[in-house]
Protein backbone atom coordinates (compact mmCIF):
# COMPACT_ATOMS: atom_id res chain seq x y z
CA UNK A 1 0.00 0.00 0.00
CA UNK A 2 1.55 3.29 -1.13
CA UNK A 3 -1.39 5.52 -0.29
CA UNK A 4 -2.08 6.72 -3.83
CA UNK A 5 -5.74 7.14 -4.83
CA UNK A 6 -7.34 4.55 -7.06
CA UNK A 7 -10.68 2.88 -7.74
CA UNK A 8 -11.92 -0.63 -8.47
CA UNK A 9 -15.08 -2.63 -9.11
CA UNK A 10 -16.82 -5.16 -6.87
CA UNK A 11 -18.81 -7.43 -9.20
CA UNK A 12 -21.65 -9.52 -7.81
CA UNK A 13 -25.25 -10.30 -8.64
CA UNK A 14 -25.93 -10.19 -4.90
CA UNK A 15 -26.27 -6.48 -4.32
CA UNK A 16 -26.14 -6.64 -0.54
CA UNK A 17 -22.94 -8.67 -0.60
CA UNK A 18 -21.37 -6.29 -3.10
CA UNK A 19 -22.30 -3.25 -1.06
CA UNK A 20 -20.91 -4.84 2.11
CA UNK A 21 -17.56 -5.45 0.43
CA UNK A 22 -17.69 -1.94 -1.01
CA UNK A 23 -18.04 -0.45 2.46
CA UNK A 24 -15.27 -2.63 3.87
CA UNK A 25 -12.80 -1.75 1.12
CA UNK A 26 -13.46 1.94 0.60
CA UNK A 27 -11.30 4.55 2.30
CA UNK A 28 -9.69 7.90 1.52
CA UNK A 29 -7.35 6.39 -1.10
CA UNK A 30 -9.37 3.40 -2.37
CA UNK A 31 -12.81 3.89 -3.87
CA UNK A 32 -14.90 0.83 -4.71
CA UNK A 33 -17.88 0.73 -7.05
CA UNK A 34 -20.39 -2.09 -7.40
CA UNK A 35 -21.50 -3.71 -10.64
CA UNK A 36 -23.95 -6.63 -11.05
CA UNK A 37 -22.52 -7.51 -14.48
CA UNK A 38 -20.16 -10.29 -13.40
CA UNK A 39 -19.68 -11.57 -16.96
CA UNK A 40 -18.71 -8.13 -18.25
CA UNK A 41 -16.27 -7.45 -15.43
CA UNK A 42 -14.63 -10.86 -15.84
CA UNK A 43 -14.31 -10.53 -19.61
CA UNK A 44 -12.97 -6.99 -19.36
CA UNK A 45 -10.31 -8.14 -16.92
CA UNK A 46 -9.25 -10.95 -19.23
CA UNK A 47 -9.40 -9.48 -22.74
CA UNK A 48 -7.58 -6.28 -21.78
CA UNK A 49 -4.44 -8.37 -21.24
CA UNK A 50 -4.42 -9.35 -24.91
CA UNK A 51 -4.76 -5.73 -25.98
CA UNK A 52 -1.97 -4.78 -23.57
CA UNK A 53 0.35 -7.27 -25.25
CA UNK A 54 -0.53 -5.62 -28.56
CA UNK A 55 0.15 -2.17 -27.11
CA UNK A 56 3.51 -3.35 -25.80
CA UNK A 57 4.40 -4.65 -29.25
CA UNK A 58 3.50 -1.25 -30.73
CA UNK A 59 5.74 0.48 -28.19
CA UNK A 60 8.53 -2.01 -28.91
CA UNK A 61 8.23 -1.26 -32.61
CA UNK A 62 8.40 2.47 -31.79
CA UNK A 63 5.09 3.15 -33.52
CA UNK A 64 4.27 5.98 -31.15
CA UNK A 65 1.38 7.19 -29.02
CA UNK A 66 -1.18 7.44 -31.83
CA UNK A 67 -0.76 3.77 -32.68
CA UNK A 68 -1.26 2.77 -29.07
CA UNK A 69 -4.29 5.05 -28.74
CA UNK A 70 -5.79 3.39 -31.81
CA UNK A 71 -5.11 -0.07 -30.36
CA UNK A 72 -6.77 0.87 -27.07
CA UNK A 73 -9.80 2.30 -28.86
CA UNK A 74 -10.23 -0.60 -31.24
CA UNK A 75 -9.38 -3.04 -28.47
CA UNK A 76 -12.24 -1.61 -26.43
CA UNK A 77 -14.57 -2.12 -29.40
CA UNK A 78 -13.33 -5.70 -29.74
CA UNK A 79 -13.79 -6.38 -26.03
CA UNK A 80 -17.27 -4.86 -26.11
CA UNK A 81 -18.35 -6.94 -29.11
CA UNK A 82 -17.25 -10.15 -27.46
CA UNK A 83 -18.90 -9.27 -24.16
CA UNK A 84 -22.12 -8.17 -25.84
CA UNK A 85 -22.51 -11.50 -27.61
CA UNK A 86 -22.08 -13.31 -24.32
CA UNK A 87 -24.62 -11.41 -22.32
CA UNK A 88 -22.50 -8.66 -20.76
CA UNK A 89 -23.84 -5.13 -20.35
CA UNK A 90 -22.25 -2.76 -22.81
CA UNK A 91 -21.83 0.03 -20.25
CA UNK A 92 -19.51 -2.16 -18.21
CA UNK A 93 -16.82 -1.79 -20.85
CA UNK A 94 -16.81 2.00 -20.57
CA UNK A 95 -16.21 1.68 -16.82
CA UNK A 96 -13.29 0.76 -14.59
CA UNK A 97 -13.28 -2.93 -15.49
CA UNK A 98 -13.26 -2.07 -19.18
CA UNK A 99 -11.73 1.19 -20.34
CA UNK A 100 -10.11 1.97 -16.98
CA UNK A 101 -8.24 -1.30 -16.70
CA UNK A 102 -7.46 -1.29 -20.41
CA UNK A 103 -5.79 2.14 -20.34
CA UNK A 104 -3.55 1.41 -17.38
CA UNK A 105 -2.56 -2.08 -18.52
CA UNK A 106 -1.68 -0.85 -22.01
CA UNK A 107 0.36 2.13 -20.82
CA UNK A 108 1.93 1.32 -17.46
CA UNK A 109 5.56 0.23 -17.42
CA UNK A 110 4.55 -1.94 -14.44
CA UNK A 111 2.23 -3.99 -16.67
CA UNK A 112 3.58 -7.49 -17.26
CA UNK A 113 1.55 -7.88 -20.44
CA UNK A 114 2.74 -4.57 -21.89
CA UNK A 115 6.32 -5.38 -20.92
CA UNK A 116 6.13 -8.81 -22.55
CA UNK A 117 4.69 -7.29 -25.73
CA UNK A 118 7.36 -4.58 -25.70
CA UNK A 119 10.09 -7.21 -25.73
CA UNK A 120 8.38 -9.08 -28.57
CA UNK A 121 8.18 -5.82 -30.51
CA UNK A 122 11.91 -5.32 -29.98
CA UNK A 123 12.55 -8.62 -31.73
CA UNK A 124 13.05 -10.94 -28.78
CA UNK A 125 11.75 -14.48 -28.94
CA UNK A 126 8.65 -15.62 -27.07
CA UNK A 127 10.75 -17.65 -24.62
CA UNK A 128 13.28 -14.84 -24.04
CA UNK A 129 10.59 -12.22 -23.52
CA UNK A 130 8.69 -14.42 -21.08
CA UNK A 131 11.88 -15.24 -19.20
CA UNK A 132 12.87 -11.59 -18.89
CA UNK A 133 9.47 -10.58 -17.53
CA UNK A 134 9.95 -13.22 -14.85
CA UNK A 135 6.30 -13.21 -13.79
CA UNK A 136 3.03 -14.64 -15.05
CA UNK A 137 1.92 -12.91 -18.25
CA UNK A 138 -1.83 -13.51 -18.25
CA UNK A 139 -2.24 -12.33 -21.82
CA UNK A 140 -0.37 -15.37 -23.17
CA UNK A 141 -2.86 -17.97 -21.96
CA UNK A 142 -5.79 -15.63 -22.53
CA UNK A 143 -4.79 -15.13 -26.17
CA UNK A 144 -4.60 -18.88 -26.78
CA UNK A 145 -7.85 -19.63 -24.94
CA UNK A 146 -9.85 -16.86 -26.59
CA UNK A 147 -8.54 -17.66 -30.06
CA UNK A 148 -9.51 -21.30 -29.65
CA UNK A 149 -12.93 -20.28 -28.35
CA UNK A 150 -13.45 -18.08 -31.40
CA UNK A 151 -12.74 -21.06 -33.66
CA UNK A 152 -15.13 -23.33 -31.78
CA UNK A 153 -18.03 -21.10 -30.81
CA UNK A 154 -21.13 -20.86 -32.97
CA UNK A 155 -21.27 -17.13 -32.27
CA UNK A 156 -18.67 -15.60 -34.57
CA UNK A 157 -17.30 -12.40 -33.07
CA UNK A 158 -14.91 -10.26 -35.09
CA UNK A 159 -11.73 -9.88 -33.01
CA UNK A 160 -8.91 -8.98 -35.41
CA UNK A 161 -6.44 -7.76 -32.77
CA UNK A 162 -6.79 -10.97 -30.77
CA UNK A 163 -6.36 -13.06 -33.90
CA UNK A 164 -3.22 -11.20 -34.97
CA UNK A 165 -1.66 -11.44 -31.50
CA UNK A 166 -2.30 -15.18 -31.57
CA UNK A 167 -0.52 -15.41 -34.93
CA UNK A 168 2.47 -13.47 -33.58
CA UNK A 169 2.78 -15.45 -30.34
CA UNK A 170 1.95 -18.95 -31.55
CA UNK A 171 2.28 -19.11 -35.33
CA UNK A 172 5.55 -17.28 -35.99
CA UNK A 173 4.05 -14.23 -37.67
CA UNK A 174 6.20 -11.11 -37.52
CA UNK A 175 4.79 -8.18 -35.52
CA UNK A 176 5.30 -5.85 -38.50
CA UNK A 177 3.24 -8.10 -40.75
CA UNK A 178 0.50 -8.39 -38.12
CA UNK A 179 0.25 -4.61 -37.93
CA UNK A 180 0.20 -4.33 -41.72
CA UNK A 181 -2.64 -6.85 -41.93
CA UNK A 182 -4.62 -4.98 -39.28
CA UNK A 183 -4.13 -1.68 -41.09
CA UNK A 184 -5.14 -3.05 -44.50
CA UNK A 185 -8.35 -4.78 -43.47
CA UNK A 186 -11.51 -3.84 -45.38
CA UNK A 187 -12.54 -0.24 -44.53
CA UNK A 188 -15.42 0.19 -42.08
CA UNK A 189 -17.60 2.99 -40.75
CA UNK A 190 -17.06 3.39 -37.04
CA UNK A 191 -20.45 5.03 -36.47
CA UNK A 192 -22.31 1.99 -37.81
CA UNK A 193 -20.67 -0.15 -35.18
CA UNK A 194 -21.62 2.29 -32.44
CA UNK A 195 -25.23 2.36 -33.61
CA UNK A 196 -25.41 -1.43 -33.74
CA UNK A 197 -24.05 -1.62 -30.19
CA UNK A 198 -26.61 0.84 -28.84
CA UNK A 199 -29.44 -1.63 -29.21
CA UNK A 200 -27.79 -3.74 -26.54
CA UNK A 201 -27.72 -0.99 -23.92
Amino acid sequence: MVGKPTAAVVASQEEQAARKIQRLMSNKTFRAYTNPDVVGVELGGAVKNIIAVAAGIAYGLDYGDNAVAALITRGLAEMSRYGRERGAKIFTFSGLAGLGDLVVTCNSTHSRNRTFGYKIGQGKSFARAEEEVGQVVEGIKTTRALYQALQEEKIKTEMPITEEIYQVLFAGKSPDKAVEDLMTRDPKREIEEVVSMNKWI
